[in-house]
This record gives C-alpha cells, structure tokens and sequence, in this order.
C-alpha cells in the first residue's frame, strides 16, 4: 500500500494481524477498480475481459483454487480467519462493471446504488476484519461508504469528466439549471456553484448518518474507520472553504495534516 493514500494513517493504529488483512483487502480492491480505469493493469487485460478475471481470481481465493494474482494470493489466507463476505466482494466487481457502460447517472438512486457497491461493500468488509460485534455497524459501513464516495465524486469531478464521466445526477443539474457542457467548460457560474454545495451537504447528510449509527460498543473497534471518516470530512470541508471550486485545484488534504487528525482521532477514541 502507498503512503500517499489517504487510507495509509488509519490502518497504522490497526493490530499486526487486522492490519495485513485490511491491506490485502484494500489492495485486491484497488486492483479491481484498476482492471476498468488502468488499460493493461491486468496481464494485458483491460475492461470486460478484466472484470471477468477478477470474478474468476476471486472465485479461485473463495473456493479454494490457486489465485494467480499477487493481490489474491495476499487476500485468501484471510477469508475463513476473518469471516470476509463474499458477497461484498462481488458488490465491488459489480460495482466497477458500472463504469464499463454507465458514463451518466440520471438519479440520486442510481448514483446511490454504484456508491454502495464500490464503496459501501469495501466498508462491510472492512468492519469485518475490524471484528465489529453490533448490528448497527453495518448501517454505519453503509453510510460511511456512501459519505466517502460522494466525497470522492465531488473531489474528482474534472478528472472525471476527462475520462467522459459524470457521476453527479443529471436530475441535480437541471434543478439547478445545469448542464454538463457547464462542467466542462469548468467555470464556477452560480448555478453550478449552488449545485456543488448541495452536492456538499448530502455528502454531510451521509457523514451525520453515519456518526449516527456508529455503535458505542464497536467504538474501539472502529478507529480506523473514524480517522478515513475525518480525513475525508477533511476533504469535503476543503471543497467548500473554496467556495465549491472543484475545478481549478484538486482539494486534498496534506501528509501532515492527515497524520494530525489520525492522532487526534485515535486518542479520542
């Protein structure tokens, strides 16, 4: 795993054992996501051909077979330790499969839909491996997932939109009047800047569910979730102290300033 990713602070706190699984978790993830974003990330395999190797690689970690990858071989040994879902692993494949084809999302629910599979899915995985004992903890993964995704979303919406992609509703547009040649152009018009920050304050909607439902008891357990929750929040409150410019810079959130909310995060809890 990178240093550079913002995830890299939170697993530090994890136990030896939690935190292997987590990154191998993280890594098999992330190489999914890649087989669609990154041409050639896969054996020379790219698109569909590599949504379809990924389905079969995790068969093979799932089943008992020999993956043939090094993010698979890293992933198998912790599936039956740590109960991992296979499902929530299917949801992710399923998830980046969406951007083969789905370029638009014309509504909220749809959009709500991709953010659960790529993003909530990773989270009711991960509280597995954080051995999280409450019900309510996969509320929390849920929205969280969702929080952190949208977040993303608003971060990345010029680098997005140079690879043809516009996750935000076509539906937000119009009621703000809109349109996606307006994103392009990339000018902070006052249309498109109420329609960021609404955008800005469902992401929030999401955080708050989110802290909503993080359960008392699974607190402890949930450290490193809460330092990716703070260090996107971060993000996000980046994004509107700009006055909701996602065009000119990409908002992120230093080294430093990541370790510092880590530290804050891990010693309140």
């Amino acid at each position: 795993m990178a240093r550079k990713t913002s995830f890299y602070y939170s697993f530090l706190v994890l136990p030896a054992a939690q935190r292997q699984a987590i990154i191998a978790v993280w890594d098999f993830c992330r190489a999914v996501d890649d087989a669609v974003d990154e041409p050639n990330a896969v054996a020379a395999l790219s698109g569909r051909d590599a949504v379809q190797f990924w389905r079969a690689e995790l068969a093979r970690c799932f089943d008992g077979g020999a993956p043939q990858t090094p993010q698979g071989r890293r992933l198998q040994p912790f599936i039956a330790p740590f109960d991992l879902p296979r499902q929530a692993f299917e949801d992710v494949i399923d998830g980046v499969a969406m951007d083969l084809d789905t370029t638009r999302y014309a509504t909220f629910a749809d959009l709500f839909e991709y953010c659960r599979r790529v993003a909530s899915a990773v989270g009711l995985i991960s509280i597995k491996v954080f051995g999280c004992r409450h019900d309510r903890a996969r509320d929390y993964a849920l929205n969280l997932g969702v929080a952190l995704q949208l977040t993303n979303i608003l971060r990345d919406v010029k680098d997005d939109l140079g690879r043809g992609r516009v996750y935000l509703p076509l539906d937000d547009l119009q009621t703000f009047g809109c349109t996606v040649d307006d994103l392009a152009r990339g000018e902070m018009t006052g249309p498109v800047r109420r329609m960021i920050e609404f955008e800005c304050r469902r992401a929030r909607d999401f955080y708050a569910k989110a802290s909503a439902q993080l359960p008392p008891e699974d607190r402890p357990r949930l450290v490193a979730a809460e330092i990716m929750r703070a260090v996107y929040f971060e993000t996000l409150r980046r994004i509107e102290r700009r006055g909701y410019d996602v065009f000119t810079t990409r908002a992120r959130v230093p080294r430093p300033r990541q370790a510092l909310i880590a530290l804050k995060q891990w010693l309140w809890m």
